[in-house]
């Protein structure tokens, strides 16, 4: 679980990122970014209805992706807010499908330190 120091929670502060963020997908998983100038990033998840009616399966997967960023949570570049996006087909995805494809997101948009 992330602590709340870490989370993305007003929802003015995802349409920002969402209208003004750089953008990189990768499969079934959007990441979006924008400075925060803040001393720690903030992480947001979003699940829309498309992926599944069933609430108990959306909260499964953002599940998933808050665990696939907290083990990598001490590598990020602070200053970040970051909105992951799931689309259709990650219903499907195992845990470590998911981690594999945030990292590769987080590596791709210079955020992960590694």
């Amino acid at each position: 679980m992330l602590s709340k120091n870490y989370r993305l929670k007003k929802k003015k502060d995802f349409v920002k990122v969402l209208k003004k963020g750089k953008g990189w997908r990768e499969k079934f998983l959007i990441l979006k970014t924008l400075k925060n100038n803040l001393p720690l990033s903030r992480i947001g998840f979003v699940v829309g209805r498309k992926i599944s009616k069933k609430a108990v399966l959306r909260n499964k997967i953002k599940r998933k992706m808050r665990e696939a960023v907290r083990v990598n949570l001490f590598s990020l570049e602070p200053g970040y807010d970051l909105v992951f996006l799931a689309e259709k087909g990650i219903e499907e995805k195992s845990f470590w499908e998911i981690r594999k494809v945030v990292e590769y997101l987080l590596k791709k948009a210079k955020i992960l330190k590694k």
